[in-house]
């Protein structure tokens, strides 16, 4: 059985362990809205466009890759409410405690004026006041203060406020394409415009057996998630641009300092007649600028490249 003196014990330790936890001072509730958007993807594909026709007869092709999704898009309003309080610090009795004692006081005085102004009087000098101070005279609760105010989160709350479709057709943008050509497999990025440069009289194309050069299969692949989208596209090379490349290769990659001006314009000629105009152009600018520091030589193979191949050409860096 507990004697009278152990019972006190007891009660004087449960009062002490009540002061010095105390309670929370509760604070008006405090909310967050913000919107959400879920983006589902429903559809995904690559695209390549290989350009028409499909059987090359000229050794340049510029091939476009696009990057195709189709998503869900669901927009929602979230609402967060946190509970704000005041912790407890029994610390905080030692000043609180008095300043209570003179805010009730100042808030009976205030309403008692009120009266006689009729209640012209503001809340804080009335309500505010006298609420304050019961805070403080309370022993087991600390005033209200918002700067040592903490929170939890009491609830969420989703309402959605739209739902729609959305489609996306990006440029696969300096990203791999696999191309096999010659028995053989490589890869090749596209630009920043998601286009692919072909060029079959450049590396790595130069560096295969032309003979066997009758084919070239790309194909791309992206993965998001377990998302896998892939596409294929094939380029015949012709047995007539297969002969062309050839000569072509000559044409272009033999040394051009060890020969005369009369050969640097047959060269010249020599692609254009092959059809390959564009291989042409691109040769006579890099004589041009092979010979701007001899204005005497490039001025004979400009007059020699009108006079023997018809083709007016002129220095890029005098215009």
């Amino acid at each position: 059985m507990y004697t009278s003196s152990n019972l006190r014990l007891i009660g004087a330790a449960l009062c002490g362990a009540l002061f010095l936890s105390g309670c929370a001072n509760q604070l008006p509730q405090r909310s967050e809205h913000e919107e959400r958007v879920e983006r589902k993807l429903l559809d995904h594909q690559l695209q390549i466009d290989a350009g028409e026709p499909k059987v090359l007869e000229l050794p340049q092709r510029r091939v476009r890759v696009h990057d195709q999704k189709s998503y869900e898009v669901t927009a929602f309003e979230v609402t967060r409410r946190y509970d704000r309080y005041t912790p407890y610090q029994a610390w905080r009795e030692i000043y609180e405690v008095p300043m209570g004692a003179v805010a009730v006081v100042a808030g009976v005085g205030a309403n008692i004026l009120n009266v006689v102004l009729l209640g012209s009087l503001p809340e804080t000098a009335t309500r505010d006041w006298i609420s304050y101070g019961m805070a403080g005279l309370n022993p087991f609760m600390n005033v209200e203060s918002n700067g040592r105010a903490e929170q939890n989160l009491a609830s969420i709350n989703e309402v959605q406020r739209d739902r729609r479709m959305e489609y996306i057709n990006l440029p696969w943008s300096e990203r791999p394409v696999q191309v096999k050509a010659g028995g053989q497999e490589f890869e090749l990025l596209t630009d920043s415009t998601g286009v692919l440069r072909l060029n079959l009289l450049d590396s790595p194309f130069t560096e295969q057996d032309i003979a066997r050069l009758n084919m070239l299969q790309l194909s791309v692949e992206d993965r998001l998630g377990d998302d896998i989208a892939r596409a294929e596209a094939t380029l015949m090379v012709s047995h007539t641009l297969r002969g062309k490349l050839r000569e072509a290769h000559d044409l272009i990659f033999d040394d051009l300092e060890g020969d005369d001006v009369a050969q640097w314009v047959h060269r010249v000629k020599r692609l254009s007649d092959l059809g390959l105009e564009e291989e042409a152009s691109e040769l006579e600018q890099s004589l041009i600028e092979l010979t701007r520091n001899d204005p005497e030589l490039q001025d004979a193979f400009l007059k020699a490249l009108l006079k023997d191949a018809g083709r007016l050409a002129a220095d890029p860096a005098l215009n």
